[in-house]
């Protein structure tokens, strides 16, 4: 129900304004009673001169449009286009292979007891670089001094008591040779003295032993390294099944890297290394700054098939220690060199419906477009295999309004200012200059219709009292210096409401130019 009232209010109100304001032909216009407010009252000359200035305004604005359209259409018509070029040239390409590769330390080694006892004796830093042989810890060796000098003593024994079995074998010996002797008692003290001659021999078994253990309570570096944190401290006691150890030892000179490659690159490569080292760097990641130089050293025996790809192993020598183990870094795999290639910037090269192209400077600054056949493609240049002979020269920036055949204007470069060379990207960013750039001499370029200071006036003046295109929904104003009420927010309207004046400019609205009689 409120919704059917509302609607009915709506059309009340359509109603009476195009009745007051006389937008209905023949329609006759009725006649207020004076209680009615002047604020409600409509009067239908200033609409039809609102109405009128707004004819006039979308007029004026359809002019300017048309003009700036004209101006624009000069402007793309006349005047060479400003673009950058550069010049085809022969170059020794490399042909490379990227990847991601996680450094690994050649050796690492983790350094434990082999014998229990108290850690008496720490003799290396953390991060210490040592040799191998170093003395990295101490044990208590009491416990296994006293056994060493133990195993001394009884060997000290038994070897006496064999000394005294042997001059006893000597006498029964010269006895059974004269008969005044037993020959089994000879025999007897025979064995006597090889079972002792074994029990020394077992005793000299057990002072290896002891020295060996007496050993391992002085513990040193395995290998050439560099020392971790210490996981254990002084006077802790160690137990030769503890697993945690005292220190990691990693060897950083050489080092090696790890990394995997598509299994199409395995031909390549494996060809490559029958002919000699293949050479790895390792960049940043910017893949422009190398960190160091390698070369591979092994190619994995089998291809991961869940990926499809071969895992490589490159050896480094890393002598500035810029590679640390478990460092992600980028490798470039030298593969092969295409020698005498035909080169360009990769911005010359263009894509379309019939393939890769390029525009070529030719004579009298003009430019034709050429399709060519492209090899390789990096960041920076392309290897053209077949459409293009150096010296010539191809276009890199400018394109947006480049056509085939179309009269070209060549702008400089940007160039480094300490070396004096192109520096990256300078190319781009001047043929976008270039391209935005109106040829000496055409017309200026044309600006919205909005009747704003940066409007151009065009070839003849606009009249004084021409109005510009008004907003969508809006009125324009009459006369050269009145501002349309209609134009105005709809919380300056509201105000005007408030204050008993019609938005619509009925007592604000400006005088015509012949007094309009009195409602």
């Amino acid at each position: 129900m409120k919704r059917i009232l509302l609607l009915l209010l709506v059309v009340a109100a359509g109603a009476y304004y195009a009745n007051q304001a006389g937008l209905v032909p023949g329609w006759q216009r009725a006649k207020l009673p004076e209680w009615v407010p002047a604020w409600a009252r409509i009067n239908p000359q200033a609409t039809e001169a609102n109405a009128g200035a707004d004819g006039q305004g979308r007029q004026g604005g359809g002019r300017q449009a048309r003009s700036g359209q004209r101006r624009n259409g000069q402007a793309a018509d006349e005047g060479p286009v400003p673009v950058v070029a550069a010049a085809s040239r022969f170059e020794d390409v490399p042909v490379t292979a990227d990847g991601v590769a996680t450094v690994q330390a050649l050796n690492t080694v983790t350094v434990r007891s082999q014998v229990d006892g108290k850690l008496v004796e720490l003799d290396f830093t953390d991060g210490q670089d040592v040799k191998k042989g170093d003395v990295l810890a101490r044990i208590d060796p009491a416990t296994y001094q006293a056994q060493y000098d133990q195993a001394v003593a009884k060997k000290a024994q038994d070897e006496a008591t064999l000394a005294n079995a042997r001059n006893d074998l000597l006498r029964y010996q010269r006895l059974a040779l004269t008969e005044a002797g037993s020959k089994q008692q000879a025999d007897t003290q025979k064995a006597l003295v090889a079972q002792l001659e074994a029990q020394v021999n077992g005793d000299q078994a057990a002072i290896d032993n002891a020295k060996a253990t007496l050993g391992y309570t002085t513990i040193t570096s395995p290998l050439d390294g560099r020392t971790g944190i210490r996981l254990v401290d002084q006077g802790n006691i160690l137990r030769a099944t503890d697993a945690t150890g005292i220190v990691i030892i990693t060897q950083l000179k050489p080092i090696s890297v790890i990394f995997n490659l598509p299994q199409q690159q395995l031909r390549a490569v494996n060809q490559a290394m029958s002919k000699g080292p293949v050479a790895v760097n390792a960049l940043e990641a910017d893949n422009t700054t190398v960190i160091d130089k390698g070369t591979i050293q092994v190619i994995d025996n089998q291809v991961d098939q869940t990926t499809g790809t071969i895992k490589f192993k490159a050896l480094f020598p890393n002598e500035k220690l810029q590679l640390w183990p478990g460092q992600f870094i980028n490798v470039r795999l030298y593969i092969d060199v295409l020698s005498h290639a035909v080169v360009v910037p990769t911005a010359a090269v263009q894509r379309g419906p019939n393939g890769a192209y390029v525009y070529v400077l030719g004579d009298h600054s003009k430019v034709a477009l050429r399709n060519v056949t492209v090899g390789r493609q990096n960041e920076t240049q392309a290897v053209i295999t077949s459409g293009l002979n150096p010296p010539e020269q191809v276009i890199t920036t400018g394109f947006s309004r480049l056509t085939d055949g179309a009269e070209v204007r060549i702008a400089p470069a940007e160039t480094d200012a300490g070396t004096g060379a192109a520096s990256p990207g300078a190319g781009r960013r001047a043929g976008d200059q270039a391209s935005n750039e109106v040829p000496a001499g055409s017309p200026p370029m044309a600006g919205a219709a909005d009747g704003g200071p940066n409007a151009p006036s065009g070839n003849a003046p606009a009249p004084k009292n021409a109005a510009v295109a008004p907003q969508s929904g809006a009125l324009a104003s009459t006369g050269g210096s009145g501002t349309a009420a209609a134009g105005l927010p709809g919380g300056d309207r509201m105000r005007r409401h408030q204050r008993g004046q019609h938005p619509f400019g009925n007592a604000q609205a400006p005088p015509p130019p012949t007094p309009a009689p009195s409602q």
